[in-house]
């Protein structure tokens, strides 16, 4: 007949799948535990599972002695004879104890946190080989609770931890909600979450379109890169080593059915799809649509690029608050500096440049003067207080340090003059050059780029894109 113990050893093994020596051990060092509090600290105790009896054997061990002096650690010849007719004076006499069953209640309270101890060590060890392999790989789960902002997943087996800061923002579940995530961290720690989740990882959205795209799971196509503003905006770059395969037609499905389902999972986070470019300047000319890129200029050796739109693309290509430029820098892993047509050819002009050589003088200011007919640092040193005053940014006292520096550089020999609108004009481009003027980005204009967008983005809903984006780049948005 199986003992009540075996009983419960076999069952915990079979549910929990502890190593049956784990559980065993950690018995016998609770069981030796409380006998020594119970018998004594001095006692060399031994504690020993029987499995075929199915019962917990404690021995002890004492010096045969001719007169005991410590009980706990000695015993008389003349006893242990009684016990073992052959044992001698010196010998360790092992006794097995009978009358251990009753070990009290703390001795029985010690040895259940020590079995409690060992089984969860035993646990965590089970749960680390479980999942160390999954590292990396989408899990789903139930929403258990929240603590200090922090989910608390269960995954079946186990508990995992999504930190607050790995939770997409604005984005809500509530307990009994299922989810998928990314897991980040299979941890050994005993203080902590074995397991760590994400949804703000990039991977995270690799992953996806990796499970709901079966040309990316064959190896057909490839993600080359994926940078995301996690509940916003995201963008992915993909190939394909087939050459009659679109890798951005397999990602967005048939009606866009595969990519609604990420965005789905995502809550509503906006993704771009682009084909991938070994060319750089293809490929930034890809990652930055729907806008339309006019010339790029690549610096290999810092990895940098200076991109030129057309003056009503300008808004579209960086952005609502830089997001698109900021998300195609991400993706490529360089630094992208967007200008529009019209401030790329006023760079290109050495009367405007003259102007940025000056200090303090940036840009934007550079602008706002030639909106105010200066166009060289000659017409600046010819300008009065009372003409700058009209630039917000300027008070009496900056604009009269503009004018006398322009005035130095004059007198050091800086005598670059822009052709007048008059010499323009008698060239055959007067309307033209002055209507190229007013159109220069200044920061009366910067207001009205998030409206831009906004216009360019309705129409885009409406079908109206064909005129401004490339067919790919039309069915790669979402």
């Amino acid at each position: 007949m199986v003992s009540e113990l075996k009983r419960i050893i076999d069952q915990i093994c079979r549910d929990r799948g502890f190593d049956k020596e784990l559980l065993v051990e950690a018995i016998e060092e609770a069981v030796q535990s409380a006998a020594r509090k119970k018998l004594g600290s001095r006692r060399d105790i031994e504690v020993r599972y029987n499995d075929e009896f199915g019962e917990v054997e404690v021995f002890q061990f004492r010096s045969v002695v001719e007169v005991t002096e410590d009980e706990q650690t000695e015993i008389a010849l003349d006893e242990a004879l009684a016990l073992d007719p052959d044992v001698q004076l010196g010998d360790e006499l092992g006794e097995k104890m009978e009358n251990i069953t009753e070990l009290g209640r703390i001795a029985a309270q010690s040895a259940k946190q020590v079995i409690i101890h060992k089984m969860k060590d035993a646990e965590r060890e089970v749960i680390y080989e479980m999942f160390k392999d999954r590292m990396g790989e989408v899990v789903s789960g139930i929403v258990q609770r929240f603590e200090r902002g922090n989910m608390i997943v269960n995954l079946g087996r186990t508990d995992a931890i999504l930190p607050k800061d790995q939770q997409i923002p604005k984005r809500s579940f509530k307990q009994g909600d299922r989810i998928r995530a990314y897991l980040v961290e299979v941890r050994q720690t005993a203080r902590d979450s074995q397991l760590v989740l994400s949804r703000t990882c990039d991977d995270f959205l690799a992953k996806l379109f990796h499970m709901e795209v079966p040309e990316i799971a064959e190896g057909i196509v490839r993600v080359m890169g994926v940078s995301r503003e996690p509940g916003f905006r995201a963008k992915i770059a993909v190939s394909s080593s087939e050459s009659d395969v679109d890798p951005v037609g397999a990602c967005v499905g048939m009606k866009g059915s595969r990519v609604q389902n990420v965005v789905q999972e995502l809550q509503g986070e906006r993704i771009d799809i682009v084909t991938w470019s070994p060319d750089p300047a293809k490929y930034v000319y890809n990652a930055l649509a729907p806008a339309h890129v006019s010339m790029v200029r690549v610096d290999e050796d810092n990895q940098s690029m200076l991109v030129v739109v057309p003056n009503d693309q300008l808004s579209l290509a960086i952005g609502r608050q830089g997001q698109n430029v900021r998300l195609a820098s991400r993706l490529l892993g360089w630094r992208i500096d967007v200008k529009s047509e019209q401030r790329w050819a006023n760079l290109q002009d050495p009367g405007y440049q003259s102007l940025l050589d000056l200090g303090g003088i940036d840009e934007s200011l550079a602008d706002q003067l030639l909106g105010k007919n200066i166009y060289s640092v000659m017409e600046l040193a010819e300008a009065t207080v009372e003409d700058l005053l009209a630039i917000r940014s300027l008070n009496e006292a900056t604009a009269a340090e503009h004018i006398a520096n322009a005035k130095a550089a004059v007198e050091a020999g800086v005598v670059v003059n822009r052709k007048t609108p008059v010499e323009d004009e008698e060239a055959g481009g007067g309307e033209e050059a002055e209507t190229a003027q007013e159109e220069a980005v200044t920061e009366e204009t910067a207001a009205e780029a998030e409206k831009v967008e906004e216009v360019v983005e309705a129409d885009s809903a409406d079908g109206d894109t064909e005129d401004n984006v490339p067919p790919e780049d039309v069915k790669g948005n979402v």
